[in-house]
């Protein structure tokens, strides 16, 4: 499992919509699948943004980023 199934997970449990990932990292629905699929990687940027969110909800970013 890397970040990315990691950040679907996160995604799943929070009950939030590709499209509801894509708003906060000012990008396409189209490339939100693309990264749970493995077809494309996240950019740091998208990454920061979606820690940061995330931690609102105590979730480590090492977790996410697998570095424990």
């Amino acid at each position: 499992m890397d970040y990315r199934d990691r950040f679907r997970l996160l995604r799943i449990a929070h009950k939030l919509e590709q499209e509801d990932v894509a708003d906060l990292c000012f990008v396409s629905q189209q490339t939100v699948s693309g990264w749970e699929t493995h077809r494309s990687h996240m950019s740091i940027d998208s990454i920061i943004i979606l820690c940061n969110y995330y931690t609102f909800f105590s979730i480590a970013c090492q977790y996410i980023l697998n570095f424990y």
